[in-house]
């Protein structure tokens, strides 16, 4: 018995493995590494007959937390709309993995740019998808609740969504207190709209329809720019309503396009000119040629409700093969996302962060002209410095 009991190994050894047994697991490996790929090819054959075809989709989604809906690739600082959007479609099978790392792959085209803390109840993109079945089901399965896809349409196959695109509709929503006049109206949540400070909000935003010179309405655009001349085709206030306690009124606008900060800028000009901060003629005048400093309403208010495809839709809405992209049917799901998840973010965030009754404390020291004084400012230095050296040089010639 003594002479079978096997020494014990040395310590810190690796106790040898038994060939057999490491065989069986480099075959079990291989096996289930083979089975992994066929799974894999199976998919991609599955998906591969699957139709591919292009598609439009109706968004709503509330923007607080988000940088704006374009996607910045290779950004996860600032997350947005989109980051959200093409994890959902590679995750619920629409589209394959690579063409969420560059989306031109799958021809993705948004509507409107919205930026920073902007929501929307009628976004539109357009994008190439593998139609499978439930589609809107499986993409929402993998979306926040306070964003989702209302609505699907095929399209004709060079469709873009930004380009076949004749007009966008967005809303503003504010507090009422913000046409408190400053002199003689309480400046607070116990204010209420009357009928003929509303006439006098709508009288000024009827201003705004037509063509018009809107370079001082945005950045980086000089007064003498083609594309600073924009097209609104409507602008009014609607009824005031109360929630919370709170009164709120909706402006809507409806554009061919609008540029960054524009809508903000047409709405602040017009509080500043309710309030008594600034005269009617301000409002003309900022379509001149002169600077004028237009104050920039807060962005939590700023909705895009609807874009607009009256070409597209008198070309292909009844050719038999497309559907118009009119969105009859969804309007009522586009309310009730605006109800659940849009209008109480802005009142829940007006009534904790106040930023309409921030903004509204920079007014009274707010100077319409500055930007006119820093360009006049400008100018004379570049003067100053064109006449110096003149001046100099005919005290040189004198002397000489």
């Amino acid at each position: 018995m003594a002479g079978n009991v096997e020494a014990p190994a040395p310590v810190g050894a690796r106790p040898e493995r038994d060939p057999k047994a490491r065989g069986g697991a480099r075959i079990w490996e291989e096996t289930e590494q083979q089975a992994k790929k066929l799974r894999s090819a199976s998919d991609a054959e599955q998906h591969r007959k699957l139709p591919k075809r292009k598609i439009v989709l109706l968004m709503g989604y509330s923007g607080k937390g988000y940088h704006g809906m374009q996607r910045n690739v290779g950004s996860s600082q600032f997350k947005t709309i989109e980051d959200d959007l093409v994890s959902a479609l590679v995750r619920s099978g629409c589209i394959p993995e690579n063409h969420g790392e560059d989306m031109r792959k799958m021809s993705f085209q948004r509507c409107a740019r919205t930026d920073k803390g902007v929501s929307a109840a009628g976004q539109v993109v357009s994008l190439k998808v593998w139609l499978i079945d439930d589609i809107l089901e499986k993409i929402n399965g993998h979306l926040p609740p306070h964003i989702r896809i209302l609505g699907l349409k095929r399209v004709t196959g060079g469709f873009n969504s930004k380009n076949k695109c004749d007009a966008r509709t967005y809303l503003y929503m504010l507090p009422t207190f913000a046409f408190a006049h400053k002199d003689h109206d309480v400046q607070d949540e116990s204010y209420r709209l009357s009928a003929d400070t509303l006439r006098r909000v709508n009288a000024l935003l009827a201003c705004y329809k037509g063509t018009h010179n809107f370079h001082n309405f945005t950045s980086q655009k000089g007064p003498r720019e083609a594309s600073a001349r924009r097209y609104i085709l409507d602008m009014f206030c609607e009824e005031p309503f109360v929630r919370e306690g709170m009164e709120f009124a909706v402006i809507k606008v409806k554009g061919q396009s609008f540029m960054t900060h524009q809508i903000r800028k047409m709405v602040g000009l017009v509080v500043a000119v309710i309030k008594g901060y600034a005269p009617e003629s301000l409002l003309e005048r900022s379509w001149g040629e002169a600077k004028v400093d237009v104050p920039k309403a807060p962005g939590l208010g700023l909705v895009l409700e609807r874009v607009h495809f009256d070409k597209y839709n008198q070309r292909f809405g009844n050719d038999g093969l497309h559907e118009p992209l009119d969105w009859t049917q969804e309007e009522a799901g586009v309310a009730a996302f605006k109800e659940q998840h849009i209008y109480p973010t802005i009142i829940s965030t007006e009534r904790q962060e106040r930023s309409m009754a921030r903004w509204l404390g920079t007014l009274p020291v707010h100077d319409f002209d500055a930007t006119a004084h820093a360009a006049a400012g400008l100018g004379a230095k570049a003067s100053t410095e064109t006449l110096l050296p003149a001046r100099l040089g005919l005290q040189t010639g004198a002397r000489g």
